[in-house]
């Protein structure tokens, strides 16, 4: 696969004259390179005689003095928004109104000395067409200052990514003409008298300021003459303005801009005044400087958890591709979490489905960049990181509560060839004692790769298999592609027939059905923006389900993928295959290896529905398996969107067997869960390429503390599920799996939270640690919850991990020895059978007993492990519930306790109580931390044996105490 990165002047040489348009194409690829607009800003340069240059000279130099004068009058009469403008030009070097083609050399000095006053971090590009040399006649055209970056030479530049040609601070943008206030907030008219270079300029424009909650702040921009396409997604609607906010709004009239600001420290959270405002029918455009350059979120990329801000645009269109770095991948999550300057966090979303780019840059700034749809997006206070996410999914939805299996081990690859083999993997695993919960088979398992059939001949024993899989308290679950065979003879292949007969699948332009290709040959594509789909679709998986009694589903392919660009017939040559801006989308075009963009599906063009697919199709899926199985469904897929952690889990794609993907996994967990989709990992080992041993016990120990656990081979590489390897390496992979199923009580209690609450369950550091700076780039450690730090081993051939420890006491999870942090680094033994796990002091964690299957661990007795802080005190809870019927917590079928350490006494609070819970008991204690060995223990007041050791822990066995009855166990 190609990464195609934006062509910038600096990254070609040339010699003056433009060259020819084909050159600059990303080979075999059509990219429609917009041209300047015919009524330019700009006109074209008069002839005149010397007389004339002096008269108009003189002439002008009085307008442009006056005209300064006027601007620099106006601007310091207006609001106090100008103090929060980046860097202004210096004194005196302010531009006055755009000027003629026909200026002297003097003025057009004085415009030049203006743009080069611009700070270069401050320069918003205005050429970002991909594929384009701008040239400075391309670049004035739009009535933009070119200056080629600093430190460039003709023929040479130094790749440092600062646009050449970017906004003069007089370029043409919309004025806030009127306003009123509303009963949410604000409303107000937006006017542009100037058309600029995109077609379609919407020139008249309604804002609407919503108050929404204290800390939440809505803000819709649309076009009041015309309707325009809005993301369907579901979101609180607010019916009274909040009382006291803790922003506040601020505006600039002449030109618009919208300032957003927290009262309690003054901090500007969004400050639209940087950049001028687009609004076209197919391209929309806002900038807005940012309090820091701490980032996150803006999924799905590879990248580090805390994005560069040095020039990076990130292309968001969901796209099938491998994960490698600057390129669209499966999902699309237009949020982002900053951190500002004191600790504080706010975070942004926009609500906007349709292609983006998204330009981060160190100003520190940021442009939004979309092709369509509206402005619609939510500014969020928090302050804590936490929080901004709680907010965050108040919006887009709460994460699913996950069936209690969907927390074991997976195992699954493409290239078992027959349901034999797979049948054999599960009785190794068996065999040496290897937890494993899930089987899982690739497309290997269907007829033809047709979905909702199984092979014949190699997949005979498939429905015996899953039996068995039941018989010994495990569960199985199968790929499925939205991809419906169209070739199979008419009568013989009722998906496809029935589809046909229904009117589901998604249409081209002329309204015949789209034929793409993807494994099966030649396809058509449900349109699950169609409620008649999800009839179908449920249909067709009830049908399958009494053949095959799977249990939970893999919905692949579904950004949509396709073998083909577009269809067998190609696209149409209209707009919306080839707007007038294409972001940097893999491919060059919207409709690279997807359908055509100008598809029609039920609810709107697949222009604007394609990131929507994958949600679509995970929401279907949830529903049919929840009227198939009348229990929580289990769903993993691809491609997502916001609200998706609501129906589905995610996987990070097809990864390689390599140290640095193994690293990157990390990145990809933790922004998955600040996007609200808790249930995320990567695939363990490695999915490509050859896997190494050492490598695979590494990723198997990180992989036993992803929320979502599996590992996923590819076709035809050497196996690499745990009996594969060395008995020392399936030991020490063994020792991890029974280590993740041994904190399932924990695990699960970290799910109900981020289900109800909206809590991420793989944590960064900075999240629990907002003030410490040292924390905003760690992503080779994390955090469960607020209490379990994982230091895990990236790099080969070592036997030790550093690890950053911030300020406070830790306790090594195994031996309960303490460190005392000021906020360091510290070296950790690491040997291969190892994975560092440290507990946060004021933490209890409820563990079992591990088992080979989480049916037969959560019937086990638990063990608290309390580390205390220097005062002696601890926290911690357990939520228990059946672990599979739908809605438990919402109909109050669970037992939730809290459990507390204070001068010297745990005491548990049983604050709901269900049958479930009363199956459970609490065997043994563990205390880190007591400073003196006890005279005593006492358990509900009376005496009871004890071990103290010298690193001061604390332990006490055979306790036998019910967990829904309250108990108190103490020292003195």
């Amino acid at each position: 696969m190609v990464s195609y990165k934006r062509l910038n002047p600096e990254n070609v040489q040339f010699s003056g004259a433009l060259l020819s348009e084909e050159h600059h194409r990303p080979a075999q690829e059509d990219v429609a390179v917009p041209q300047p607009d015919s009524t330019s800003l700009l006109p074209r340069r008069l002839s005149c005689s010397i007389t004339k240059v002096v008269l108009i000279l003189g002439s002008l130099l009085l307008v442009l003095f006056g005209g300064w004068l006027l601007h620099t009058i106006y601007w310091l009469r207006t609001t106090s928004v100008q103090a929060h403008r980046p860097p202004p030009p210096a004194p005196g070097q302010a531009l006055g109104p755009v000027l003629q083609a026909d200026m002297n050399d003097t003025v057009a000095a004085a415009r030049s000395k203006a743009c080069s006053a611009i700070p270069e971090a401050w320069r918003f590009d205005c050429y970002p067409e991909k594929a384009v040399v701008v040239t400075r006649e391309l670049c004035e055209a739009r009535s933009c200052c070119f200056i080629p970056a600093s430190g460039s030479t003709r023929g040479r530049s130094r790749k440092n990514g600062i646009p050449w040609c970017f906004y003069p601070p007089d370029f043409p943008s919309y004025s806030l003409v009127s306003s009123k206030n509303a009963s949410m907030g604000l409303k107000g008219t937006l006017v542009k008298d100037v058309k600029t270079y995109y077609p379609g300029d919407i020139l008249t424009l309604e804002m609407e300021i919503r108050h929404e909650t204290d800390t939440r702040l809505r803000v819709r921009i649309t076009d009041p003459s015309s309707s325009r396409f809005e993301v369907p997604l579901s979101v609180p609607t607010a019916t009274k303005k909040a009382e006291n906010p803790e922003y506040v709004v601020e505006f600039s009239k002449q030109p618009f801009g919208l300032v957003v600001k927290r009262k309690s420290t003054g901090t500007v959270l969004l400050n639209t005044t940087v950049a001028p405002l687009f609004y076209a029918d197919q391209f929309l455009q806002f900038s807005t400087a940012l309090p820091s350059q701490f980032i996150y979120g803006l999924g799905e990329h590879r990248s580090t958890f805390l994005h560069n801000i040095q020039w990076n645009t990130l292309t968001m269109w969901a796209r099938d591709v491998p994960p490698m770095e600057q390129t669209n991948l499966y999902g699309v999550h237009p949020f982002y979490l900053a951190m500002e300057d004191d600790g504080d966090a706010h975070g942004f979303f926009l609500l906007n489905s349709n292609a983006m780019d998204v330009a981060l840059q160190p100003g520190p700034a940021l442009t939004w960049r979309t092709i369509g749809g509206i402005l619609d997006f939510y500014v969020f206070l928090g302050p804590d990181p936490g929080s901004v996410v709680q907010q965050y999914v108040e919006v887009i939805g709460q994460p699913a509560m996950p069936i209690y299996w969907a927390l074991g081990y997976h195992l699954c690859r493409w290239g078992y060839k027959t349901s034999n083999a797979t049948w054999e993997v599960v009785r190794r695993m068996r065999n040496y004692g290897i937890p494993q919960d899930v089987q899982w088979n690739d497309i290997d398992y269907m007829d033809q790769a047709k979905d909702f059939t199984f092979d014949p001949m190699n997949f005979n024993t498939l429905p015996d298999l899953v039996l068995d899989l039941h018989a010994h308290n495990q569960t199985y679950v199968m790929i499925m592609d939205p991809g419906i065979s169209s070739t199979q003879p008419e009568g013989s292949y009722w998906p496809f027939d029935e589809g046909l007969k229904r009117g589901v699948f998604i249409k081209d332009a002329e309204g015949k059905t789209l034929i793409g290709k993807v494994w099966p040959g030649l396809t058509a594509f449900p349109d699950f923006s169609d409620e008649a789909t999800y009839e179908w679709w449920y249909e067709n998986l009830q049908r399958f389900h009494e053949k095959v009694p799977f249990d939970g589903l893999w919905i692949d392919m579904n950004e949509p993928s396709n073998f083909l660009d577009g269809s067998t017939v190609g696209c149409p040559s209209n707009s919306l295959e080839n707007p007038p801006y294409t972001p940097g989308v893999l491919g060059g075009l919207l409709r690279s290896k997807t359908v055509c963009a100008s598809a029609q599906q039920k609810l709107s063009t697949h222009y604007n529905l394609h990131s929507l697919y994958g949600l679509m199709e995970a929401k279907a899926t949830a529903s049919a398996l929840k009227r198939i199985l009348a229990k929580r469904p289990f769903v993993i897929s691809r491609s997502t969107f916001p609200s998706h952690g609501s129906y589905s889990g995610h996987w990070l794609g097809d990864n390689r067997s390599h140290w640095k993907d193994l690293y990157t996994s990390i990145a990809g967990m933790l922004t998955f869960n600040l996007l609200g989709i808790p249930l995320v990992g990567a695939d363990i080992c490695g999915f490509s390429e050859e896997p190494q041993e050492e490598l695979c016990v590494r990723w198997t120990q990180l992989g036993a503390f992803y929320p979502f656990a599996r590992n996923h081979n590819s076709l035809d590489m050497t196996p690499q599920d745990p009996t594969a390897f060395s008995p020392s390496a399936r030991t020490a992979m063994k020792q991890a799996l029974l280590l993740r199923y041994s904190f399932f009580p924990f695990l699960y209690t970290l799910f109900h939270h981020a289900h109800v609450k909206g809590h991420t369950v793989a944590r960064p550091l900075m999240f629990e640690f907002p003030k410490d700076v040292k924390t905003y780039g760690i992503d080779s450690q994390f955090l469960w919850g607020r209490s379990l730090l994982v230091t895990p081993v990236l790099e080969p051939g070592v036997d030790y991990v550093v690890g950053y420890f911030p300020e406070g006491l830790w306790y090594d999870f195994y031996t309960g020895d303490s460190v005392s942090s000021k906020g360091e680094e510290l070296r950790l033994s690491a040997p291969m059978d190892k994975i560092n796990l440290h507990l946060r002091q004021g933490s209890i964690i409820p563990t079992q007993e591990p088992n080979v299957t989480l049916w037969i661990s959560s019937g086990q007795p638990l063990h608290l492990v309390s580390a205390l802080s220097d005062d002696g005190s601890a926290s911690g809870d357990l939520f228990w519930d059946d672990g599979e019927t739908i809605d438990t917590y919402e109909t109050e079928r669970y037992t939730y306790v809290v459990f507390s350490v204070s001068q010297n006494t745990m005491t548990s609070s049983v604050l709901h109580s269900d049958q479930e819970g009363s199956f459970l008991s609490i065997d043994s204690a563990s205390f880190y931390g007591v400073k003196q060995k006890p005279s005593a223990v006492l358990v509900n007041s009376h005496k009871f044996p004890f071990i103290y050791r010298d690193n001061q822990v604390l332990s006490v066995a055979s306790l036998g105490l019910r967990l829904t009855q309250n108990f108190t166990i103490s020292w003195m």
